[in-house]
């Protein structure tokens, strides 16, 4: 073979990788997106403000966070405009880095495979530990950075923009209330779409193409095989497990079946643990653009919490395993795909228009 034949066939893999995360990422992103229009229209500001804002101290905003984001089924690009939209409400950036972490790590639906296919140990043990370092994270950053950070929430050209049921001189608006109140909830659902599939998702879908080119390059070179090969068990392969995971895409939900399958490799299930909680929580998607709309403290704190926390919790686990005398069970099986291939490349087809889109109006 000749090096452009080599040359060609790792594009072709990196493409191929990356197109598949894409897919993976395209229905949590669109999720992700809704979720971020109705916040913007649905929530006041003022409550933004309160509940994760400076107003409701350090501890009490990132707790807040924290605890939202645990059930929410985003993963952790599907999470980064839900994010940005509170930091943009007036969310502190301890806040939003707790919304961050702990959205993407659990979810009601990764509760449940993690309860089928692992143990009720790690079912219990997952969100608690995910919404742990969320909050550690938050606490940090509010700490550090919260002397330097602005909390006037910053208003857009839609924000400022006043919803009224009337659009024109020809409008009457003597028509009744219930009419009225139907036409303004029209009105600021459009508002809420506008604002999420053109101004958003304007401002981070070039980050958000290089973030996932890079982690199918990642994702290219790191073959799935090698992983069970070399990662034992110890803080070693917790090290290892830690630097594979964290500039990976992978959901909370689909890492899981692989955690499973680690640990019926003869992985500890702490070093599994590691995967579960670093994976879903970071990839270079998400790390970029953290970077870019958040800081490079904000991702430097983002980073360094995630991986301690991780190999803290994950030796814990080792831990607790060891002292109730328990040796992880072989497992059996796999859990389903959520979705179909052929949904997951309808939602990604519909994504791309709305990101050239967006790319579009942005730079007019």
């Amino acid at each position: 073979m000749t090096l452009s034949d080599s040359l060609l066939s790792i594009i072709i893999g990196v493409a191929a990788e990356s197109w598949g995360l894409f897919e993976e990422a395209a229905p949590y992103l669109i999720l992700g997106f809704a979720i971020a229009g109705l916040l913007h229209v649905l929530v006041p500001d003022e409550k933004i403000l309160k509940y994760l804002g400076k107003s409701a101290g350090k501890f009490k905003s990132a707790l807040n966070a924290s605890l939202l984001g645990i059930p929410l089924p985003l993963c952790s690009c599907g999470v980064v405009p839900t994010a940005l939209s509170l930091k943009n409400r007036g969310a502190t950036k301890g806040a939003t880095l707790s919304f961050l972490i702990s959205t993407p790590e659990t979810g009601v639906d990764s509760i449940a495979i993690t309860y089928a296919l692992l143990d009720p140990i790690m079912t219990v043990f997952r969100p608690v530990a995910s919404m742990t370092t969320a909050l550690l994270t938050g606490i940090t950053e509010n700490i550090i950075g919260g002397r330097k950070e602005d909390s006037t929430p910053k208003k857009n050209i839609l924000m400022m923009q006043p919803i009224s049921a009337c659009s024109d001189s020809s409008c009457s608006c003597n028509t009744g209330a219930a009419i009225s109140s139907d036409v303004s909830l029209v009105r600021r659902m459009l508002e809420g779409l506008r604002y999420a599939f053109v101004e958003l998702l304007g401002d981070i879908a070039g980050w958000l193409i290089l973030g996932i080119v890079i982690a199918g390059i990642v994702s290219y070179m790191i073959p799935a095989e090698i992983i069970g090969d070399y990662l034992g068990g110890g803080i070693f392969s917790m090290l290892i497990m830690l630097v594979i995971g964290i500039p990976l895409y992978i959901c909370a939900t689909a890492s899981t079946p692989l955690a499973a399958a680690l640990v019926s490799k003869g992985m500890s299930p702490g070093t599994a643990f590691v995967f579960l909680l670093a994976g879903p929580a970071t990839n270079a998607a998400t790390i970029t653009m953290v970077a870019k709309f958040l800081g490079k403290r904000s991702a430097t704190i983002y980073l360094t919490m995630i991986a301690v926390c991780s190999l803290a919790f994950g030796l814990l686990l080792d831990a607790i395993y060891l002292r109730l005398g328990i040796e992880a069970s072989s497992i059996v099986g796999s859990a389903s795909d959520v979705l179909a291939p052929g949904i997951k490349t309808g939602f990604a087809l519909m994504l791309i228009p709305f990101m050239v889109y967006g790319v579009y109006k942005q730079r007019r």
